[in-house]
């Protein structure tokens, strides 16, 4: 075979690359590629979930962090495919569209000698048809052009044939469903604006976390986020200002039914949002009925309890006071609380362990009987020493690393634990301190998501839905009319119609598009008797 050459080899590649096989190969292994994503944690969405996991497995967690499956959707070989399939859909829709636009343009194919070997196809015969002077051609031109008409009532896209043109028999052939084809091209479009859409909202949107508890408020900036996830194209300018201010939060709880009593059924934040220049408003934020502002969402995606504590140094000064945030541990919200007070002196202090919203006790340990804060209590240990804050590296602040720290307080000391009620003060051993347990807050997990490409993604996709309909529900039917004046000269007489169906792939009403098309026939031009009408296999 000749080498195809540079040129050549080019036209082939793009050739593959633009046929619809490859476009839904490449959209199947699009979708394959995001499998990972959703096996593996991805380091924008949790990066400590990923560093967790490269710290149990380091073998296989370093082999998946260089095929970046940690990563997935902003890899190379994800951006790849991406890419790739997003050519291939522009490439198929070019073509496609240019060729659409010309056969829109090219009349309707010439009438078949042989309208009785069509699908569906009939005989009329018809009364005489007076034609004036004879300025319109004649008699079987009159009836071409009525049925032109009632074909073109009908949606049809019709040429006239006069008799004069096509050896003295006049005819029609007409054309219907082009708005498939179009459906067709709008659906493909769609997917192409769905992709760029999705690229626009992943390098221009971002994503942040926030706790905040009763009486605080958030200020949409960056030094307010507890985690934040921005898109590759993303600029601390993009963010537009808001502020939202959590008044209180209420839970309901089961009390009904004995299978989940005592669970969470219903929560409710007020708050109170505002927007440069506006006012404040008071808003009700609820599970699955997110916050519109600043062109952002905020969902509520978590809550739990914030013990109010009070920390007093070795001093007597107050080197902490405000809530702790603690992570819930199970569903009667027994809750994990890490405290560390960097600012106490003459030793730094730091704290761990249990809150019990409804404090109880099972073979000598501390538990939470119910998840409502009926009687709270804190359960925890203390610790002194340096807590390796001032060395600038990052630390998580619901861990306390207490390998370096030395033990105040625990169940393993003649000292015993902490356990605080509700204004109660505790005294730290050796002249340490003291922490008092002063109130408690409810706290809500805020997830703060802005994506520009959501509004158009929505957009094509009901226009992909609609072409994807036009599509598949729109019939292509051809039709042909002949008329045939056999009459003598001098002596008008009844004139011949004879018509066919022909569909383009399969059509199970074409059948019910004949009898449709002979009752039109029928009734714009009585019949006194007709010669037969049938399929092509009768």
């Amino acid at each position: 075979m000749p080498a195809l050459g540079f040129k050549g080899t080019v036209r082939w590649v793009w050739t593959q690359l633009t046929s619809m096989r490859t476009a839904l190969f490449l959209l199947m292994l699009l979708a394959v590629a995001a499998v990972p994503g959703s096996l593996f944690p991805q380091r924008d969405a949790n990066p400590e979930a990923v560093a967790t996991y490269i710290e149990n497995d380091p073998t296989a967690g370093e082999w998946l962090d260089r095929f970046q499956l940690f990563d997935v959707y902003s890899s190379v070989w994800f951006s790849a495919i991406y890419l790739l399939l997003f050519i291939s859909l522009v490439g198929c829709i070019l073509p496609r569209a240019k060729k659409h636009w010309q056969a829109m343009r090219t009349p309707p194919p010439r009438t078949p000698a042989r309208l009785g070997r069509l699908p569906e196809h009939g005989t009329l015969e018809l009364d005489a048809v007076e034609t004036g002077d004879g300025s319109d051609g004649g008699r079987s031109d009159a009836i071409m052009r009525g049925a032109a008409a009632l074909l073109k009532k009908r949606g049809y896209r019709v040429q006239e044939r006069p008799a004069a043109e096509n050896r003295g028999v006049a005819s029609v052939g007409a054309e219907r469903g082009y708005v498939r084809e179009v459906g067709n091209l709008v659906f493909h479009i769609s997917l192409v604006g769905i992709l760029a859409s999705v690229a626009i909202g992943g390098a221009y949107g971002y994503s942040g976390q926030r706790i905040l508890v009763e009486g605080e408020s958030f200020v949409n900036t960056l030094v307010s986020y507890d985690s934040f996830s921005p898109g590759t194209a993303f600029e601390p300018t993009d963010l537009e200002p808001f502020s939202v201010t959590l008044d209180q939060f209420d839970v309901t709880y089961d009390r009904e039914t004995s299978s989940s009593f005592g669970q969470q059924i219903g929560f409710d934040a007020a708050v109170t949002t505002q927007e440069p220049g506006g006012e404040r408003r008071q808003e009700q934020l609820r599970v699955n009925h997110p916050l519109r502002i600043g062109g952002s969402s905020v969902y509520l995606v978590g809550n739990g309890y914030a013990p109010e504590v009070t920390v007093r140094d070795g001093q007597g000064d107050i080197a902490f006071q405000g809530p702790v945030p603690s992570v819930p541990q199970d569903s009667v919200f027994t809750s994990l609380m890490v405290l560390k007070v960097p600012d106490a002196e003459p030793e730094q202090l730091g704290f761990v362990g249990l809150f019990l919203p409804t404090a109880g006790e099972v073979n000598g340990v501390g538990v939470s009987l119910d998840p409502a804060p009926a009687l709270p209590q804190l359960q925890l240990n203390s610790y002194y020493g340096d807590l390796g804050l001032d060395e600038g590296t990052p630390q998580n602040v619901y861990v306390l690393e207490t390998d370096t720290l030395t033990e105040l307080n625990s169940r393993n000391l003649d000292a015993g634990g902490l356990v605080i009620n509700p204004g109660e003060t505790a005294e730290l051993p050796d002249g340490k301190g003291s922490i008092t347990f002063t109130g408690l807050k409810r706290y809500v997990g805020l997830d703060i998501h802005h994506d520009p490409g959501k509004t158009p993604v929505l957009i094509f996709a009901v226009l992909a839905l609609s072409g994807l309909a036009v599509s598949l529900f729109t019939p292509r039917r051809r039709v042909w009319v002949k008329v045939r004046d056999d009459a003598e000269a001098g002596a008008p007489g009844p004139l011949t119609m004879e018509y066919g169906l022909l569909a383009r792939g399969e059509d199970p009403r074409l059948e019910h598009e004949a009898a449709e098309l002979r009752a039109l026939f029928q009734k714009q031009w009585s019949t006194p008797h007709e010669p037969g009408s049938g399929r092509a296999d009768d």
